[in-house]
């Protein structure tokens, strides 16, 4: 296993650093962070660039490379501006279940609009009051002769009210012998009639992207609208987790070390009682600390990705991955903080709002706890 960067990843990671340089402005981050404003010409040029959907094929408007490339692009992303970071990589979200478990005319379809920015995806899975147990979905879809009727509501859903489409949790059969075969996925045009949304407003991170609760009453799809086959919902929709959680590892490994080269860059020139602040023994130590849980959490990240691309999907090692690196990402943003003192709570000094977006990843698609059990089951999994 060797993890050293190829040709071709050198060169995909030197992309998106010119890319970010002429890009990403802290000013313009700053505007549309607190106007809740998308960066939709940054979006537009990633998209040139072919940075967004990387990992579909081609013929979808990826360039049919993998998770590991497409986490190189996110870790980038996020260590130069971490909010802007995650408002380009989380464009799709949810748009890679119809990628590993759609149709072709699905993938035709919705693929190619997500990667050339035309349009955002949304993954409503989530409901109030359910926390993390997705057996537990209320949401129904009925099945009717030329298609499928759904109703429910779905809570704080990411891109809710500005996505194109929803990939949508339904409960299809409540017969089924096993709660895993009660849940099927849809997805979901949202200009369809019957779909509302009631906007979730400022949010601690993340206020580029919506975010909403979304109901559906009594929309009607087509028997097309069904992702992969009848019961199958659970699965995958836990395969999707186990994918994406890779992927917000690479993000927090990227705000991590945007937090870390901010505050090492303000140590260098900053003075305390006579003499620079990198001068002082106790601010080697948490250098060295926050290094080290980069680099631990970088591992992780190459390993888990690198993992997928070989066919195998280790829910333990993905679940490993986003939390070692969430908690770097919020304990080394911390820091900085830290570090820059009484500056470090000010805005204009940037590394507050990494701080906000590193617990934002600490929390989305599962806080540490479940991350815990995705990891304790696997390993009691292998006992039994």
């Amino acid at each position: 296993m060797d993890f050293t960067l190829t040709k071709s990843q050198k060169e995909i990671q030197k992309a998106v650093r010119d890319f970010v340089k002429g890009e990403f402005d802290k000013d313009m981050g700053l505007d549309l962070e607190k106007e809740r404003a998308y960066p939709a010409e940054v979006l537009a040029a990633a998209c040139d660039l072919g940075f967004i959907g990387i990992h579909f094929p081609e013929k979808y408007a990826g360039a049919d490379l993998g998770l590991f490339e497409n986490c190189l692009i996110g870790e980038e992303l996020c260590r130069k501006d971490s909010t802007l970071g995650l408002a380009l990589m989380l464009t799709g979200y949810g748009a890679e279940c119809i990628l590993r478990f759609g149709s072709e005319a699905q993938k035709e379809k919705y693929l190619p609009v997500v990667a050339e920015g035309k349009a955002f995806s949304a993954a409503a899975f989530l409901e109030a009051g359910q926390g993390f147990d997705l057996r537990t979905v209320q949401t129904t879809a009925r099945k009717e002769a030329d298609g499928w009727v759904i109703s429910g509501a779905k809570s704080l859903v990411l891109n809710g009210g500005t996505a194109g489409f929803y990939v949508v949790l339904c409960r299809t059969d409540d017969a089924a012998p096993a709660p895993d075969g009660r849940l099927s996925m849809f997805v979901v045009d949202a200009g369809l009639p019957g779909i509302s949304c009631q906007d979730a407003g400022r949010r601690m991170s993340c206020n580029m992207l919506s975010a909403a609760d979304v109901t559906f009453d009594s929309v009607k799809v087509g028997a097309d609208a069904l992702l992969g086959s009848e019961g199958k919902g659970f699965v995958q929709v836990n395969a999707y987790f186990n994918e994406l959680r890779v992927v917000l590892a690479a993000l927090a490994v990227g705000i991590a070390q945007g937090a870390y080269e901010k505050a090492l860059a303000y140590i260098k020139q900053r003075e305390q009682f006579g003499k620079k602040l990198v001068e002082f023994h106790i601010t080697w130590h948490k250098v060295a600390t926050m290094a080290t849980q980069i680099e631990c959490a970088r591992t992780f990240v190459y390993r888990a990705a690198w993992t997928f691309d070989q066919g195998k999907l280790d829910a333990g090692l993905s679940a490993m991955a986003k939390m070692t690196a969430a908690k770097a990402a919020v304990d080394v943003a911390y820091e900085a903080i830290q570090l820059y003192g009484g500056y470090g709570f000010m805005t204009e000094y940037e590394v507050e709002h990494f701080y906000r977006d590193a617990k934002f990843i600490d929390l989305f698609c599962g806080a540490v706890g479940v991350q815990k059990d995705v990891i304790a089951e696997t390993i009691v999994g292998k006992i039994k």
